[in-house]
């Protein structure tokens, strides 16, 4: 497992407000995934720190942070405003753009329920600054037809076979999306993906996808070389 080389506590300016986030980088980390999370979550989610945890097992920098202050996460109508969540995600992105440590690094966006629409809102406005996004149970239906229509990085839509209505919402929002896409629906989840294994095939898949994305090039470039190497 790799270990973090870097301060796990960041404050991240967000127009007047200040966003806090946990960011946590593995030794020569292939890319950074910033993690936007659905209504009523946020950088403590155990769900979305597992999935962080097998990321930078990957290779992966990670932010798990807080898109709402308390007192917004307290107003029910705040926690589905995609408009505000994605002028904060953005904010994100800049951040880790700009700091030292991460600003060299590919960009993913992995994103929950509601945090999905922000995600992809995000990269069909950021393209040169989103490499890869993945959603998990999501709502990518609420990005909007013509958003999803510009978004050019490589998305994978997750969703559980037992999400009865979201998985209809996820197949129409894949219709829209233009660019290299996959749907992968989980057996036996529901929303949550509580039921044994499913969370670690979300993991899996979305580990996959962002190294693949996120460090494809690079690990082309070396396996060409072994294969060199090998033959000399």
């Amino acid at each position: 497992m790799n270990t973090p080389f870097d301060g796990p506590t960041v404050s991240i300016p967000a127009g007047r407000a200040v966003l806090e986030g946990a960011l946590q980088i593995p030794q020569k980390p292939c890319g950074i995934v910033v993690f936007s999370h659905g209504s009523g979550s946020g950088r403590n989610s155990p769900r979305n720190r597992y999935v962080a945890q097998a990321l930078r097992e990957a290779g992966l920098a990670t932010l798990l942070l807080d898109l709402l202050t308390p007192e917004e996460d307290r107003d029910y109508a705040v926690r589905f405003d995609i408009g505000l969540l994605t002028d904060r995600l953005a904010d994100a992105v800049r951040f880790v753009r700009r700091r030292p440590t991460t600003r060299s690094l590919p960009v993913g966006l992995f994103g929950a329920s509601t945090g999905a629409a922000s995600a992809l809102r995000v990269a069909a406005a950021m393209p040169l600054d989103t490499n890869a996004v993945v959603s998990r149970g999501g709502r990518p239906d609420l990005t909007g037809d013509e958003a999803l229509a510009r978004v050019r990085s490589p998305t994978l839509l997750i969703v559980g076979a037992r999400d009865h209505g979201v998985i209809g919402l996820n197949q129409a929002a894949f219709g829209h999306l233009l660019c290299e896409k996959r749907i992968v629906v989980v057996p036996r989840a529901t929303h949550l993906f509580e039921e044994p294994g499913t969370l670690e095939e979300v993991a899996r898949l979305a580990s996959d996808w962002f190294v693949r994305h996120l460090a494809g090039e690079a690990s082309s470039a070396e396996g060409v070389g072994a294969e060199r190497n090998a033959r000399r």
